[in-house]
C-alpha cells in the first residue's frame, strides 16, 4: 500500500513516525522539526485507513507492519529509526519482529507489547453520532461530540480529522466502518514474538497508565537492549503535553 507522507530534513540519519488510532501525520509536524533540527530527515507517515493514505478492509498490526516495510523499500531508507505512538508503537514493535534487517532503533510512545481491551467505543459512538450531511460547522460538530467526549483538547485532536471534501461537504479523514469494525484488533497482543536485540526506547507519562511498572518485566524480555524514560507530568500524550522534554530525552537516545 502507498502510504501518505510529509517530509521534514532533507539530510540525516532518517527517522519514521507513525501516529496512534485516530490520528495522522499532521499531529506530529511541530515536534518533527524539532527533531530535523538535529541532523535527521523525519518521515511522517498516515497510516492504512487514516489520514491521506489509502483505505482497506484489513486492519491488522501485520499488514501495518508491511505497509512500514513497502514505505522503507520504496524510499530506499537505509535502516531508519522507527517512532511510534500508541497503536503506531505496537505497529513499529510489530515490524521489529517481522522484518530485523530493516532497521537500527525504535522508540516507543506511552504503549506496552500486551493486550488492551477495548476502550475507544465512546468516541467512535460519537464520531458516528455526527451527521455529515447536515452539520453546518465544526463547532456544531464539537457540540454533539461533546455529549460523548468531554475533554476540549481529545475533541480538538478528533476533530482534525473533518474536512470538506470536493463536492463542499463535511467527511472524515478517517475510515470510520471498518475501525469501528476491528477496533478490538488496535488492543490485540503481537504476533510472531522476538527478541528485538536492537537499542530501544520505551517513553511513558507519569499520569498515564498505559505502561505500568508490571509491564517492565515483558518489555525487558522482548527488547533487552531497552531503556525505559518517564516523563513526569505527562498522560498519553506525551509529546502533546510535554514536547521540550520529550525532544530531550529522544534526542539523548538517539545521539547514545
Amino acid at each position: 500500500m502507498k502510504l501518505y507522507y510529509r517530509q521534514v530534513g532533507e539530510a540525516g540519519t532518517p527517522i519514521i513516525i507513525l501516529h496512534g488510532i485516530f490520528g495522522s501525520s499532521d499531529n506530529w509536524l511541530t515536534i518533527s522539526k524539532s527533531i530535523a533540527d538535529n541532523n535527521h530527515r523525519v518521515f511522517l507517515v498516515d497510516q492504512r485507513n487514516h489520514g491521506r493514505s489509502p483505505r482497506s478492509d484489513v486492519f491488522d498490526y501485520e499488514s501495518m507492519a508491511s505497509d512500514l516495510a513497502e514505505f522503507i523499500r520504496e524510499h530506499q531508507l537505509d535502516k531508519p529509526v522507527l517512532i511510534g505512538h500508541s497503536m503506531g508503537g505496537k505497529v513499529v514493535m510489530q515490524f521489529a519482529m517481522d522484518y530485523p534487517d530493516l532497521f537500527s532503533r525504535v522508540v516507543v510512545v506511552d504503549i506496552a507489547p500486551k493486550f488492551y481491551p477495548v476502550h475507544h467505543g465512546e468516541i467512535l459512538r460519537g464520531l458516528d453520532a455526527i451527521p455529515l450531511e447536515s452539520i453546518k460547522s465544526r463547532s456544531e460538530a464539537d457540540d454533539l461530540l461533546s455529549e460523548y467526549e468531554p475533554i476540549p483538547a481529545v475533541r480538538q485532536f478528533l476533530l482534525k480529522n473533518l474536512y470538506r471534501n470536493e463536492k463542499g461537504q463535511f467527511d472524515w479523514r478517517l475510515n470510520l466502518d471498518v475501525i469501528s469494525r476491528e477496533i478490538h484488533g488496535v488492543g490485540e497482543e503481537l504476533l510472531h514474538a522476538r527478541t528485538v536485540t536492537e537499542p530501544t526506547l520505551f517513553i511513558r507519562g507519569s499520569e498515564s497508565g498505559y505502561i505500568r511498572d508490571e509491564d517492565i518485566d515483558i518489555i525487558q524480555k522482548l527488547f533487552p537492549n531497552v531503556t525505559l524514560e518517564t516523563i513526569e507530568g505527562a498522560g498519553h500524550w506525551v509529546q502533546a503535553e510535554k514536547p521540550e522534554e520529550f525532544v530531550k530525552v529522544l534526542s539523548r537516545f538517539l545521539e547514545s
